[in-house]
Parts: C-alpha cells; structure tokens; sequence
C-alpha cells in the first residue's frame, strides 16, 4: 500500500513523457508536411541550385533523380538561378556517381558546362549539403536553393541551417511518392529522419554545454 503512490507518480510521469514526445513528434510531422510546399517564388533569384543526389541507374537517373533534376533545369531555364550543383557519389566503385549522372542529363537538355558544379563524394543528405561549401565558397556563390522531394526539404533546410548556408528549399513539383500510401509512408520517413537528426543535434550541444567543450 505504501507503494502504490509511488507506483502512481510513476504512471503519470511516463503518460506525461509520452505525451510530450508524441506533441513533439506531431509537431514535426507538420513542420515535413509544410515544408514540403515550399517554391522558390516567381520573381525570386538565387545564385544556384543545389539538386541532392539519389539513385541512379548505371548512366541513367532514377526517377526520383530526374525529377530533381528537371525542376533544377526549370528554375535554370527561367533565370532563377545562374548555376546548377549536383551532388551524391556512388554506393559501388566503376559505376558513374550521382552527380555526374546529374550533369551529364543536365548537359543533354542544354545547360552550359560553365553553369554546371558538382561534388561526387558525398553519401547522404548532410554530405551533399556539406561537402558543397568549398565549391560554393571558390565561386562566390552566396545565395542557394535547395532542390528534393517535397517531404526531403525539412530535414534538408535543417541541416543547411546548421552549417550556416544562406539557403533557401523548392519541392519538386511531382514525385513518385505522390501516391496515397507511398506518400504517406515517405512524411513519416522523413519526420522519423527528421526526429533523430534534432535528438542528435541538441544532444550533442548538450553534452558540448555540460563538458564544457563549447
């Protein structure tokens, strides 16, 4: 009997637990949802567009690829952007890495070589964003928008944000995760991905507070 307040406050303390964690994770689940609309509005002009990698075939982009691709050229074409950066390298050596199947489709349809950066030793979203500051750096490119899916753009402006670049995301106007359950699959991958990249993020500048190593 003695325990049973106990045993109570205990209760409560985890309801209370998973009721902020399960508000925290609605909340990004929005946060995903609504990034996702995001454009670069008509009118507005960056100094590039960053198209992050995915899959590709032997020579050939994967559809999810190609639609990044496209809407990069599209903004290129409208005089949105002055150059086009693609990223990603390859899951397997001797096949050709993401970003130069980017170029090469981009060269296909007609953009300049000269307008045309890329950095292929990247293997995931932080990579692509990170490994694109010296290029971004050597040829005074300050301004960027940031190319993906539209459930992708979340976590992407999450981490651009974290590595100081001046960036702003535009969806791809359709993508093969616009089927019902794909799509509904792919927000709650990425708010998943997005969850654990913020635990690891404030987890780590927590633990930088505490030993003093700021």
């Amino acid at each position: 009997m003695f325990r049973l307040p106990r045993f109570r406050h205990l209760l409560q303390g985890t309801a209370l637990g998973m009721v902020l964690a399960l508000s925290a994770f609605a909340a990004i689940v929005w946060l995903v949802y609504q990034t996702g609309k995001s454009r670069l509005p008509d009118g507005v002009h960056v100094d590039a567009a960053v198209v992050l990698g995915a899959a590709a075939w032997d020579k050939r982009p994967s559809p999810v690829f190609r639609e990044r691709i496209n809407h990069a050229i599209a903004l290129y074409q409208s005089r949105r952007v002055d150059k086009i950066i693609f990223t990603g390298g390859t899951p397997k050596k001797g096949y050709m890495t993401e970003a130069e199947v980017g170029r090469r489709y981009a060269l296909k349809q007609g953009i300049p070589a000269r307008d045309i950066l890329f950095e292929n030793t990247s293997r995931n979203t932080y990579e692509n964003l990170s490994n694109i500051r010296p290029l971004l750096h050597h040829h005074d490119i300050r301004t960027i928008v940031i190319v993906s899916d539209p459930y992708h753009l979340a976590r992407a402006a999450a981490i651009a944000d974290e590595l100081n670049l001046n960036a702003r995301v535009s969806g791809t106007p359709t993508s093969r995760y616009d089927e019902g359950k794909k799509k509904d699959r792919f927000l709650l991958q990425e708010s998943y991905a997005l969850s654990a990249y913020y635990a690891a993020y404030w987890g780590n500048r927590l633990w930088r507070f505490v030993s003093g190593n700021r």
